[in-house]
């Protein structure tokens, strides 16, 4: 039986609706869950983890009472462009965002780069084990991160997935990693 990794994005926070890099927003969600995804949550052999922040940890709560908190799926690091808007950056700093949308290797906002990202998220994965499955509620970028080492995407690739608040992606580990639709 091979390992079924299901990432889940955390629900929507206010500075996703208004366009901000994130911080560590609580959610802006109150209604249910949609339920394909409570159902994801069901299996006997589930294993749970979240992200450190509010919003993962928030969103998991909702899916179930055991989940481990885990730093590998914690959201990129976006240092002193936390909590700004895009336009904000995009007004004060237009060279440093142009920079930083199309390098893996640069990070003009002091925080993490896109490479130190898919380093750290390639070794979470390449160290999960075992058969089952694993619904791990994280952010867009790890989802994104994960997701191009599965399809051997381009760096280029990055910036041109959209994850929204509560989707899912599904991957299977039996010796290669698989994306599963």
């Amino acid at each position: 039986m091979a390992l079924r990794l299901t990432l889940v994005c955390h629900a929507a926070t206010q500075a996703q609706k208004t366009a901000r890099f994130p911080a560590d927003d609580p959610i802006a969600f109150d209604g249910p869950l949609p339920a394909a995804l409570q159902a994801i949550a069901m299996g006997k052999r589930t294993r749970f983890m979240h992200a450190p922040e509010a919003r993962a940890r928030q969103t998991a709560e909702r899916l179930s009472a055991r989940s481990a908190c885990v730093s590998a799926l914690g959201e990129l690091d976006f240092g002193r462009w936390r909590g700004l808007s895009i336009d904000e950056v995009a007004s004060a700093e237009p060279e440093a965002l142009q920079a930083w949308l199309t390098g893996r290797e640069v990070a003009p906002h002091g925080g993490e780069t896109l490479a130190q990202l898919s380093v750290r998220v390639e070794q979470w994965m390449s160290q999960l084990a075992g058969e089952g499955h694993i619904v791990a509620v994280t952010h867009p970028s790890v989802m994104r991160a994960a997701l191009m080492r599965v399809l051997s995407c381009p760096p280029q690739a990055f910036h041109t997935i959209d994850i929204a608040p509560l989707s899912t992606l599904d991957l299977r580990f039996n010796g290669v990693w698989r994306l599963r639709l």
